[in-house]
């Protein structure tokens, strides 16, 4: 008889990876239902809800670098569990919260913390060291959820607030965390030879691989080369035209053309279901084609239909629809050419820490959006200037990848690697 097919262990690494990322994805997503209720019930403004969010998002960015290194160092499955632990207390504590100082503590420091743990980051550090073959296909589909998490919550968190109120939706989220929990403490593992395995895909004996580099030491390496500013500087537009404008504001931008919060929430949730299709795609073509160009069509496109989107919220329903499924295959399709770029840039042994310092700069650009297009609505009525500012970066960055061949062919020097 033929023996059975067992699949390789990471792939349950992967799918657990996958639920993690999800999850923790959606509780990112919370503050943009949030933004509504609260200016209602407490009268805050949306400059003041948007400061506690790009604080959030700056936090999420900054720790991805240090907890890369210390996945090294601690354990990638006890860090986890440590931000889930983190998680799940400050998000369940957010249903009790009554003034702003507390929105700040539990919604931006300490859920920016916890999730800055379950990033990017973890993504590329669990398909660097667990695939050798299909990683770009892996890190496509880990970084799908890792953005369609916070899309595809929306709906639900919406409906529920709509019938149970805001702290309703709180409480919820902090469940999902907690149950989440349990699952990496029964079937996470650090690396292959934690159980005797190689790689998915490797034909080679199994060698202890040096430590990576620490974070500050990465960063002062990283630095002395163009390829870093070339990728950090893509990514910081990546953050703000995604997570910071479109995943914080569009649900009240579209309240201000009379489209229900509902609604909204089900144009995320569009985008959420062609961001899987768009990442895992965009995965398999950066295995097949030169990431360079990928990005250049990536950013180009995006631009444009943030240049468009103040007409298209005030046409048709049909025309949202499009925006949705466009704006959502594009969403993160950004970010395997990038790790791949990092990857060969910097060697896969430093990729994951290197990459959270890129992270950072996604992360940086998202809290700065998030904070900026807040006070434009403030200030100037509504988010026309916001859309178009951002489409206007979008598109020149892409077209900066027509000209950065050089520098995103140079390796950083081996010692350095």
């Amino acid at each position: 008889m033929k023996p059975r097919y067992a699949p390789h262990y990471a792939w349950t690494i992967a799918a657990v990876t996958f639920l993690v990322l999800l999850v923790t994805a959606g509780i990112r997503a919370t503050p943009g239902i949030l933004i509504l209720p609260l200016e209602s019930e407490f009268g805050w403004t949306s400059a003041a809800i948007s400061a506690a969010i790009a604080i959030n998002l700056a936090l999420f960015g900054l720790i991805g670098p240090f907890a890369a290194s210390l996945m090294d160092r601690w354990g990638l499955r006890r860090l986890v569990l440590c931000a889930l632990t983190l998680l799940t207390v400050s998000v369940g504590l957010t249903a009790f919260m009554n003034t702003q100082w507390q929105l700040v503590l539990l919604w931006g420091i300490c859920v920016g913390a916890g999730t800055g743990v379950t990033s990017m980051v973890l993504a590329a550090v669990v398909a660097n060291r667990w695939f050798d073959k299909s990683r770009g296909l892996v890190l496509g589909a880990l970084t799908a959820a890792n953005a369609t998490g916070q899309l595809l919550f929306l709906p639900l968190l919406a409906r529920l607030l709509d019938h149970s109120g805001w702290r309703s939706v709180s409480l919820l989220v902090a469940a999902c965390a907690a149950l989440v929990f349990f699952f990496v403490l029964a079937f996470m593992r650090d690396r292959p030879s934690d159980i005797g395995l190689q790689p998915y895909g490797s034909g080679e004996i199994p060698i202890l691989a040096k430590p990576s580099l620490r974070p500050i030491e990465a960063l002062r390496q990283a630095v002395r080369s163009p390829a870093f500013w070339v990728l950090a500087g893509s990514f910081f537009v990546c953050g703000a035209s995604t997570n910071g404008l479109i995943g914080t504001h569009l649900i009240p931008a579209c309240h201000d053309y009379g489209i229900p919060e509902v609604r909204a929430a089900g144009l995320l949730a569009t985008m959420g279901i062609f961001d899987i299709v768009g990442t895992i795609a965009s995965g398999w073509l950066s295995d097949r084609m030169p990431s360079r160009c990928l990005l250049f069509a990536y950013y180009l496109l995006r631009g444009l239909s943030l240049l468009f989107l103040p007409h298209t919220l005030a046409q048709s329903q049909t025309s949202l629809n499009w925006f949705a499924i466009f704006y959502g295959l594009d969403w993160v399709a950004t970010v395997p050419p990038t790790v791949r770029l990092a990857s060969d840039c910097f060697g896969r042994q430093n990729a994951g820490v290197i990459f959270g310092w890129i992270g950072t700069a996604h992360q940086l650009g998202a809290s700065i959006a998030a904070l900026g297009a807040g006070f434009i609505r403030t200030y100037a009525g509504d988010y026309q200037y916001a859309f178009w500012i951002s489409g206007a970066i979008c598109a020149l960055t892409g077209l900066a990848f027509l000209l950065t061949a050089k520098p995103l062919r140079t390796r950083l020097a081996a010692e350095a690697c």
